[in-house]
């Protein structure tokens, strides 16, 4: 039979299981006995320093094994720990003895509890202790429709092979071909560009980026179930293929994004796989302020690129920000709001173009950039714009005396209302009745 070489991701895959059986600590959790250091010592062991680590660990190692950060990732019970005990992060359970009834429930449940990017536990029977399953099941009433709710891994590896298969159609509708780009090489200029023009490809509208986000979503979730199995090797590269596309359109979202370096090094946790050479700013990316846009340079920017969907939902991260912090300050401004979730929502039903929403969102844009400002302009406070827009809006036109009368009171309701609001003001009567 002639060898296959293995693919970059198939060589990270196994250099990062590596790492992890490397890097694995171990414990013995078994229930104690009497005489049990003559016993083992009969048998030629010797338990005293399980025993010690047992009852002195600091942490104790109950506390460790729930930490998923923590390198005691295997433990060899006993009459210990499997009933009763939960580590929702615990995704593997190997059974070697015969166990029945509720005792079986409980096993199992150890591996069943659910945890972030977990999709099942698996069972590992060496003992054919699910002969019992269906007794033990009856104990608690019968499984849905009458099946057991166990399978075997192998169906698992059919499911994540029809949601690869679903992700890749998906992505090959919207002209991003999987295949092309996982052939070329990490870090290769034109794989970079190509992850790029997939970005653009679907990052909008809304409708069609939470599809592929969802596509993604399941696709990492069910290859993190499988992943005990070598099977999860034959689908390493187009996993890390969408889940690089994925990060990269959630860090055009956001636009305050943590240092993007440490977000790819968790997906090569999360995937035993990585895109390296990628350049990554060793700063955090300050949020854009909209006050310092050149707009009509944005304009002219926007003609001419090639990747309009992505800057477009730049822009409209950087507005969803903003508009954040203004009404996080005045819940007045709420109407900037609905005008913005009005023009999405008409780019997603269709009636208004790309280049229509993005002029339309440019405008705004000016719009929040003079907001921000206003206090200024108004020679009042930011916490003094709140009272006096509360106090004017909705109102008739005012002359220039009566608005400048509501400023002065704007300012002396607010002087009054510091003087009133003191710590835990609600829960005392005195200070509710001021």
């Amino acid at each position: 039979m002639a060898r296959r070489d293995l693919t970059e991701a198939e060589q990270q895959s196994l250099r990062q299981r590596s790492e992890v059986l490397q890097t694995t600590d171990m414990a013995l959790i078994v229930s104690p006995g009497q005489n049990e250091i003559a016993q083992m010592q009969k048998l030629g062991l010797d338990i005293v320093p399980h025993r010690k680590r047992m009852n002195e660990a600091d942490p104790p190692l109950d506390e460790k094994f729930k930490d998923p950060e923590d390198p005691l990732r295997l433990v060899f019970v006993c009459a210990m720990w499997l009933t009763g005990f939960d580590a929702p992060s615990c995704s593997t359970v190997y059974l070697d003895k015969p166990i029945r009834n509720h005792t079986l429930m409980q096993t199992i449940a150890r591996a069943n509890r659910v945890f972030p990017g977990k999709h099942s536990g698996v069972i590992v029977d060496y003992a054919n202790v699910f002969a019992s399953l269906e007794k033990a099941l009856a104990i608690y009433g019968a499984a849905k429709n009458g099946k057991s709710p166990v399978k075997d891994i192998t169906i698992l590896v059919e499911e994540l092979g029809k949601a690869v298969n679903a992700a890749v159609l998906f992505c090959t509708g919207k002209g991003v071909p999987l295949a092309t780009i996982e052939q070329l090489p990490a870090g290769d200029i034109q794989r970079l560009a190509r992850i790029d023009d997939a970005v653009n490809a679907l990052i909008s509208p809304d409708p069609l980026r939470r599809e592929f986000l969802g596509h993604e979503r399941l696709v990492s979730t069910l290859y993190n179930a499988v992943k005990p199995d070598p099977a999860a090797l034959e689908f390493a590269s187009p996993v890390a293929c969408l889940a690089a596309i994925a990060d990269a359109i959630r860090g055009k979202l956001n636009p305050n994004p943590a240092d993007i370096s440490s977000v790819m090094g968790d997906i090569s946790k999360l995937l035993d796989t990585s895109i390296t050479g990628v350049a990554m700013p060793s700063k955090v990316a300050p949020v854009m302020d909209l006050s310092k846009i050149d707009f009509e340079a944005l304009r002219k920017r926007f003609k001419e690129s090639r990747h309009k969907n992505t800057d477009l939902e730049v822009l409209k991260a950087a507005i969803r920000a903003q508009l954040e912090r203004l009404i996080r300050i005045n819940k007045t401004r709420t109407d900037f709001q609905a005008k913005f979730e009005e023009l999405i929502e008409s780019y997603n039903a269709g009636s208004l173009n790309i280049e229509g929403l993005f002029n339309e969102l440019v405008a705004l844009s000016r719009t929040l950039s003079e907001e921000q400002q206003r206090h200024v302009r108004e020679h009042m406070t930011e916490e003094e714009l709140v009272i006096f827009d509360i106090l004017t809006r909705p109102a008739p036109e005012l002359s220039t005396q009566e608005r400048a009368e509501l400023k002065k009171v704007a300012k002396q309701l607010l002087g009054r209302l510091k003087e009133l609001l003191v710590l835990d003001w609600r829960k005392r009567q005195a200070a509710r009745a001021r």
